[in-house]
């Protein structure tokens, strides 16, 4: 059998009781189907569920009127549908959800004889202007949720390129990053791991005599906390070295690659 169609997936979502013998049996053993219903379901879960929205505020109408005019909605949804909401501010009591205190969630219509009549009687939060309504919504969402994760996003600080020692053929980068918070990491990646016993960052002085470690590299990348009282200007240069199971905690004197921070 063929994979369910998402349409009736949605439904079944929906209204539960929806799919055929020979589709209840495909739902259950296929992992695609059951993963895309999982998630419809979530979502479904997600609308009923009723928040305290008794400190909210109900908006003018002139934010509905923007909606409709900015989405291009039919005259047939130009009336504000939290409209009548709005006698409470004139002393009228309502009792629509989210104005005098959460109710019970609205349940959907029961379902259509058919998919087909889906199609031709949307109902509903279903009607094509609510869906655009929501879609609006979501978008407006998810673009302040990018907004936020590039405001949280680290910011490079310096960067040093990574040329090999040696025998040694690897090349690398190694940046330098700030979080919003204030904290530092070095961010260290290589083409490849060379090391005969265990990789080890450095960060080394301008006397090439002061060094400090910052940790073990256990593959080709690697990202390290800094101190936050480095000044960096005093350790420019980043090195990975390769060393032995000695028991030394001392730099091997063998250095795979090696580079200077810049601004």
């Amino acid at each position: 059998m063929p994979h369910i169609d998402p349409e009736e997936l949605s439904l079944l979502a929906l209204y539960g009781d929806w799919l055929d013998e020979e589709g209840r049996q495909h739902l259950s053993g296929c992992d695609d189907c059951s993963a895309e219903y999982a998630a419809l379901r979530r979502a479904v879960d997600a609308m009923k569920t009723t928040p305290d929205s008794s400190t909210l505020e109900v908006p003018g109408p002139s934010v509905w009127s923007g909606i409709h005019r900015e989405l291009g909605l039919s005259d047939a949804i130009r009336e504000d549908p939290l409209g009548s909401a709005a006698g409470s501010a004139t002393g009228t009591e309502t009792s629509k959800p989210g104005i005098n205190g959460p109710t019970e969630p609205e349940q959907p219509a029961a379902p259509p004889a058919d998919i087909r009549s889906v199609k031709k009687r949307p109902q509903g939060w279903q009607r094509r202007g609510t869906w655009l309504a929501v879609a609006a919504a979501g978008a407006l969402v998810i673009a302040g949720a990018t907004l936020w994760n590039i405001n949280q996003a680290a910011t490079p600080l310096a960067r040093a390129e990574l040329s090999p020692l040696a025998q040694h053929t690897a090349t690398g980068s190694a940046t330098v990053l700030e979080s919003p918070d204030g904290t530092r990491t070095l961010e260290v990646k290589l083409s490849k791991e060379e090391a005969q016993g265990y990789q080890e960052v450095w960060l080394i002085g301008t006397d090439l005599t002061r060094l400090i470690s910052l940790g073990i590299m256990k593959s080709d990348s690697g990202t390290f906390p800094l101190p936050a009282d480095l000044n960096l200007a005093d350790f420019p240069i980043v090195d990975v070295s390769d060393e032995p199971l000695d028991g030394n905690p001392g730099h091997s004197s063998v250095s795979i690659v090696r580079g200077s921070l810049t601004s």
